[in-house]
């Protein structure tokens, strides 16, 4: 990272890296400064960028996310994806100030499926785009993540803390169920007993706590955040990555299938990954005695 760089997970800019660039009209420059991207060594990085609103998310920068996501799921050279933020929090839920995305105009009166229409399109798309992602995401959490954005952080398929970091379920204290997933996601994570016990009090859950609930893989020092994501994601960009994406897809898949189901998704995804470039190079290696060197394919 370049000292001219505003925070530690401004994306990479030096010769040799490819940024976004900004579009022509000012509305969408606007929100590439808000949601910044730039693959750097096979790596996606997207960086929420509203410090002053601890990156709470409008509609508008969640429908960014989902489609950088997208984006590099289908981008061959991108093989791994952070997802982090600037400032002291990673991120402070939703912000609807900034349009909700669920079809209604200014000044009319809500009607029934109205809140459930905004949920479906907004908060579960946005985190089914992390758990749907085909290439590993991490988190980079830099602060709080509370509501929306500690289940961002939970979705992605590692979590990096800092120290500094803490996870709170604010629902119950606005007199809400959780949405965008966090239901579904905390009991697989942690069990439904913690689930419910972190759900029911609202409570912020510091890093190292997190970390041995088991929401966090790993929790460093404040000023090691922005490292250590950069080296565990450039060991994933330098992996198998079909094999990394069809064992994302099987473990993900494993609280809902039974034993046989299970079982015959991992012979077929086997099948897939032996026809891979990379398989045979990771048996070509293993015969000769070498470390490997995949290329995504």
């Amino acid at each position: 990272m370049t000292t001219s760089e505003p925070s530690p997970f401004s994306p990479p800019s030096s010769p040799g890296r490819s940024a976004d660039s900004a579009a022509s009209d000012q509305p969408v420059e606007a929100l590439d400064s808000l949601v910044l991207h730039a693959t750097d060594n096979g790596v996606s990085w997207i960086t929420l960028n509203r410090p002053d609103a601890l990156n709470a998310v409008t509609w508008d920068q969640r429908e960014r996310l989902i489609g950088l996501l997208a984006d590099a799921s289908a981008d061959p050279d991108v093989r791994a994806v952070v997802i982090t933020a600037t400032g002291k929090g990673f991120c402070a839920g939703a912000d609807l100030r900034g349009g909700t995305g669920s079809g209604e105009r200014a000044g009319e009166e809500r009607t029934s499926g109205d809140v459930a229409r905004m949920i479906r399109r907004g908060a579960q798309r946005f985190i089914a785009a992390v758990l749907d992602c085909e290439k590993p995401v991490i988190a980079a959490v830099n602060g709080t993540a509370a509501g929306l954005g500690a289940h961002l952080a939970f979705a992605c398929d590692l979590v990096l803390a800092a120290e500094s970091a803490r996870f709170i379920e604010v629902f119950a204290r606005r007199g809400l169920v959780p949405d965008g997933g966090g239901a579904y996601l905390l009991p697989r994570l942690i069990g439904p007993q913690r689930a419910k016990e972190l759900m029911f009090f609202g409570d912020a859950v510091p890093a190292p706590e997190a970390e041995r609930l088991g929401l966090v893989n790993r929790v460093v020092p404040d000023g090691e955040l922005a490292k250590t994501a950069r080296k565990w994601a450039e060991r994933l960009a330098a992996g198998p990555t079909r094999a990394l994406a069809l064992t994302k897809q099987m473990v993900n898949a494993s609280f809902e299938t039974d034993r046989a189901a299970a079982f015959a998704a991992e012979a077929t995804a086997q099948e897939i990954t032996m026809s891979t470039v990379d398989a045979r190079e990771g048996v070509a290696a293993f015969v000769e005695r070498r470390s490997p060197t995949y290329r995504g394919r």
